[in-house]
């Protein structure tokens, strides 16, 4: 009488692909594709501290921080959309239409300045969503329907504060009520005692956590 014994099966782990050996910890932060953006700003920053003396100042730095951060808070909105593979060259208009809105809506009807800011949103918020529901919508590029969106914004700015106000500028609302609260929140200064700068900086720096938070 035969027998046969079963053949156990191999527990032997599976050999390892070639290729992936482990990389330095040096490689994987040279390998993010935002060192070469930080790189490019250290080089444009030394260069100008090389040649411009009067940005080798403390005051100078503020302000260059200052003109960065009111783009660069659009600039955050603007560089997801990009990611995601869109373009919306209307942003910048719109948040001039945003403005001229909140003022001269708030300063007709004797608005407390707080309801600007919300109106000012809730416009923002109404262009982006035409934007994006006519380039899903039509299946045109969205660098076609917001560069279509760009000049019909910049003809409603100039026509409609024309029409309001007689002129191409909005009245001034600093004697409206909640205009001293809303500047605190918005454009105030903050000083740190050897540098002082204007509060968009912070605001800019929680917008970029944020879209680096959705990111990763």
């Amino acid at each position: 009488m035969s027998s046969s014994v079963a053949a156990k099966p191999s527990t032997a782990p599976p050999a390892a692909p070639a290729g992936r050996a482990q990389r330095s910890l040096v490689s994987r932060v040279l390998g993010r594709p935002e060192i070469g953006a930080l790189a490019a700003a250290i080089v444009i920053f030394a260069f100008f501290y090389a040649v411009a003396e009067p940005f080798r100042t403390l005051p100078a730095l503020a302000t260059v921080l200052y003109a960065s951060s009111t783009i660069g808070i659009v600039a955050v909105g603007v560089a997801l959309l990009m990611i995601g593979g869109e373009f919306d060259l209307s942003a910048g208009v719109a948040v001039t239409t945003s403005a001229l809105a909140a003022a001269m809506f708030c300063f007709q009807f004797s608005l407390n300045m707080w309801v600007g800011v919300l109106v000012s949103l809730l416009i923002a918020l109404a262009v982006g969503a035409v934007n994006g529901y006519l380039v899903m919508r039509t299946g045109i590029p969205s660098f076609l329907i917001t560069l279509s969106t760009f000049f019909i914004l910049q003809g409603v700015n100039l026509g409609v504060t024309k029409l309001v106000t007689g002129t191409v500028a909005t009245p001034n609302t600093s004697s409206l009520d909640g205009f001293s609260s809303a500047k605190a929140v918005f454009a105030s200064d903050i000083d740190l005692g050897f540098i002082t700068l204007k509060v968009t900086v912070l605001w800019w720096l929680l917008f970029v956590a944020v879209g680096t938070w959705l990111l990763l």
